[in-house]
């Protein structure tokens, strides 16, 4: 039982991680990197990246991690790591959190973006500070996507980053609770 909430905890942990990385690099470093591009190009890189993301890769990471933290908090109710149990409801929640604002706003905000109408034609002018021209389509699609993907986006990446540290410590007590248990014996 012991070896099953170990590796239950550990696969969990690494979905967490995985999952805190990609949002957090989208927001230090994808998001802010596309805000340099011109309206169409960023809106074609979204779509782009909004496609290529949907795999079996991304939907394992993101997905086991929920039914593991469950399996986690049943077993640590049960069982010898049960030190553990207040860090890992704390994670479910908060991957939890992570989850619902991914499926509730920035998976809405994807799709209306591939729904968007991208101007296609020449682009206007840029204006002063801008970093390139801008096309109607492509400017009404990013104005209806960026702010709002990149706040929420922001929150997820926290959550996820919180659940995966909560699952450390869990993990670390799950640890230090078995080697007091086997100390003991």
């Amino acid at each position: 039982m012991r070896a099953l909430q170990t590796a239950t905890l550990l696969v969990a942990t690494l979905g967490a991680g995985l999952m805190a990385g990609l949002f957090t690099a989208f927001a230090y470093a994808v998001m802010p990197g596309l805000g340099r591009c011109d309206d169409r190009t960023f809106v074609q890189a979204m779509r782009n990246i909004n496609r290529a993301i949907v795999n079996g890769w991304f939907l394992l990471a993101f997905l086991l991690p929920m039914p593991l933290l469950v399996l986690a908090t049943v077993l640590a109710r049960n069982g010898p790591g049960r030190v553990a149990l207040p860090w890992i409801l704390a994670a479910l929640v908060l991957y939890l959190a992570g989850f619902l604002v991914t499926g509730g706003v920035n998976v809405p905000l994807n799709n209306a973006l591939d729904k968007a109408p991208a101007g296609e034609g020449p682009a206007a002018p840029a204006a002063p500070g801008d970093p390139g021209g801008r096309s109607g389509g492509s400017r009404a699609a990013r104005e209806g996507f960026e702010g709002r993907w990149v706040t929420w986006n922001l929150v997820r990446a926290l959550a996820h980053t919180a659940a995966f540290g909560a699952l450390g410590w869990a993990l670390f007590l799950h640890g230090t609770a078995g080697a007091a248990g086997a100390a003991g014996t």
